[in-house]
């Protein structure tokens, strides 16, 4: 038996549909939170997402006795029924499969798959002895709600079905998509509320953490050589997969064979994980930034693309990205987000531009290496939108984002978050880093490098600001990189803070801005004072506001978040920095390999499984925090994998760190 509850309820596993919902949960089967659900629609995708279904309850009766086969948190700490203790095999792949033993020995199978590119989760129970007789009742849990919010007993709740044969159509509220159940057993009406389910991990963050649910009734299947089958779809969003003349096990058997086959065509199951943050979006593709709360951020989709796409070798999707971000360039700048509720772009990032012009840097480059060159109408629409961050940011923009004097960036305005150290509780920035910040300038630098080789406009430009770059930053007597100069846009006025964020003048980006003793310098120290097993923290541990464990309420949350808290994303540029410094030979890859990455495989089977957390604690054991699923995390862990330290490309990798 799997018998440690609290690592089944720790651990989770993600279906994703490519349109921006999902299904999730933990291996025990206690939701933890309230993103877990069965059936979580995108409405607007990848958008507008609605739990549907958040849930059931199941049990089995054998001659012998009965037995739960689920199991829920309720006030003050009670877990009922019992049917986690009965877990003695989990799988995550293909997709969540649990065996369940009872103690006559019998053993039952429940497995739960999410269809590409419709809103429907399937699921089936089996008996793996033939032999065996076993009845199987289901009792669905409803809502209805917006995913960031939580559901309440209320009047309003339509309980009653439209019932056709096998399938079932519940239209809980006015306004979202109805709740289709298509099933090959029996239905029996027994409307009733569920109170106070409890969300633990709610709980933690200082959140409302108690939900109601509807449970209008119940499913009933005699198990024998057939298997229960139950779908879950949203009306309307199905895109066909959902035909009425279909029964639940001719349809449950199609769409189990057809998703097989598309997730076996996957290189590893790296390359399907990576699968899981491709979503539409209008007519084009996007890249959701995390599960189970991120929607698609402009900063996060063009860092992780360079990692989900081009590494993975999907260049027409990284195409349609690009070009579907090309157009809503505005005064130069490209949204940080959009709102989850509609399609209004939010313009309040000053790096999301300047990574958009890496990732066409390098998307242009996968092309030429491997499919030829792309269609020149879409690199010149590609093109055009680097010139308009360009101008638009060389001119002055939004947020007091202009090129100064030095031929630097300077950015920022008090009470507002351009940075990815952009956590804000209310009105407070927590690391405003306001002035001309590290990284900028390694991004801003490295987007007029990639634009000089098009247009001579951004040369003079480089060069002055290169320039200004080596002379302003370093500190020698610490061996690093400020953090800020002109820092709260004063001349001279500098931040010492030593952050990871420096490491991007040596690794990461297409353009080192430093080599040699200084560059070595950086990389050692960062390895000394920020590396750790799940990547880098992101403040040294001696400085006054380095906060170690990422814990308490939303403030206390918010305000760890970049002060100490580890950040496995950063791994990527920290080993390219130090391949860079350390020669990125065979011997060095090999080396760097088992030191730095090898943790990060093993991570693989925690938290988030296959996936790679957002955060994690700054000491050890480096409890892995925050969203368990996140895009930029894996994407820099399969760019190291299939990039950065493939062996026997040698070649490759020089010229595109720019050794050569």
């Amino acid at each position: 038996m799997l018998n440690d509850l609290a690592r089944l309820k720790q651990d989770e596993w993600l279906e994703t549909d490519g349109l921006g919902g999902f299904a999730s949960g933990t291996v025990s089967g206690i939701r933890t939170r309230r993103y877990h659900a069965l059936l979580l629609t995108a409405t607007k995708p990848p958008a507008g997402r609605l739990v549907l279904v958040n849930g059931f309850d199941a049990a089995v009766e054998t001659a012998n006795r009965s037995s739960a086969l689920s199991s829920q948190h309720y006030p003050p700490d009670i877990i009922h029924p019992d049917g986690a203790c009965r877990i003695a095999e989990f799988t995550s792949e293909p997709w969540p499969r649990w065996i369940f033993a009872l103690v006559d020995g019998t053993k039952i199978e429940q497995e739960l798959f999410v269809v590409n590119g419709a809103s429907i989760v399937a699921i089936s129970w089996r008996l793996l002895d033939a032999s065996a007789k076993a009845t199987l009742t289901v009792r669905p849990f409803l809502s209805g709600r917006d995913y960031h919010s939580m559901h309440h007993e209320n009047p309003a709740f339509q309980f009653h079905p439209e019932i056709n044969d096998k399938q079932l159509i519940w239209r809980p509220y006015p306004g979202i998509p109805g709740i289709v159940a298509l099933h090959n057993g029996a239905y029996q009406h027994q409307p009733e509320w569920y109170r106070y389910f409890v969300y633990e991990q709610e709980r933690e963050r200082g959140l409302d953490f108690t939900e109601d649910l509807a449970a209008p009734g119940s499913f009933r299947w005699e198990l024998t050589s057939d298997a229960a089958i139950l779908l879950f779809a949203a009306a309307g969003l199905c895109n066909g997969q959902l035909p009425a003349e279909r029964s639940a096990k001719e349809l449950f058997s199609k769409l189990r064979a057809s998703e097989n086959q598309r997730r076996q065509k996957f290189l590893t199951p790296l390359h399907r994980a990576a699968d899981s943050y491709l979503v539409k979006r209008g007519s084009g593709k996007t890249l959701v930034a995390g599960y189970p709360w991120f929607t698609d951020w402009g900063r996060d989709t063009f860092i992780s693309l360079r990692g989900l796409c081009l590494a993975t070798e999907r260049l027409g999707t990284a195409r349609d990205i690009l070009l579907e971000w090309s157009k809503v360039v505005s005064e130069g700048m490209l949204p940080n987000l959009f709102s989850d509720q509609s399609d209004r772009p939010e313009y309040n990032s000053v790096d999301a531009s300047l990574w958009y012009i890496v990732a066409v840097h390098d998307f242009l480059a996968a092309t030429q290496n491997n499919r030829g060159m792309v269609l020149q109408w879409q690199k010149n629409s590609m093109q055009k939108a680097i010139d308009a961050i360009l101008t638009g940011y060389s001119q002055g923009t939004r947020f007091g984002i202009r090129m100064d004097q030095d031929g630097l960036l300077a950015a920022g305005v008090p009470g507002v978050q351009l940075t990815w150290m952009d956590a804000k509780v209310g009105d407070w920035v927590v690391t405003p880093r306001i002035g001309k910040p590290v990284e900028i300038q390694a991004l801003w630098l490295n987007a007029l490098w990639i634009a000089s080789q098009f247009n001579d406009r951004w040369k003079e430009p480089l060069a002055r600001g290169r320039e200004s770059f080596r002379r302003r930053f370093w500190h020698e007597a610490g061996s690093y990189l400020y953090d800020v100069v002109d820092a709260d846009h004063q001349p001279g006025k500098l931040d010492p803070s030593f952050r990871p964020n420096q490491i991007f003048a040596v690794g990461g980006l297409p353009l080192a801005l430093l080599d040699g003793e200084r560059a070595k310098r950086i990389v050692d120290a960062v390895e000394r004072r920020l590396w750790t097993p799940l990547g880098l923290r992101s403040l040294a541990p001696d400085d006054s506001n380095y906060t170690p464990r990422y814990q308490g309420g939303v403030r206390e949350r918010d305000g760890a978040y970049h002060q100490g808290i580890v950040w496995p994303w950063l791994i990527g540029p920290f080993v390219e920095a130090w391949l860079r410094v350390n020669g990125g030979d065979e011997v060095a890859k090999r080396t760097a390999r088992v030191r730095f990455v090898t943790p990060l495989f093993e991570h693989l089977q925690h938290a988030g499984l296959g996936q790679v957390s957002e955060i994690a604690d700054a000491e050890p054991p480096h409890t892995p925090r925050g969203c368990p699923f996140q895009a930029w995390s894996l994407a820099e862990l399969l760019r190291l994998d299939r990039v950065v330290l493939a062996e026997n490309e040698t070649e490759n990798f020089s010229h595109r760190i720019g050794l050569k």
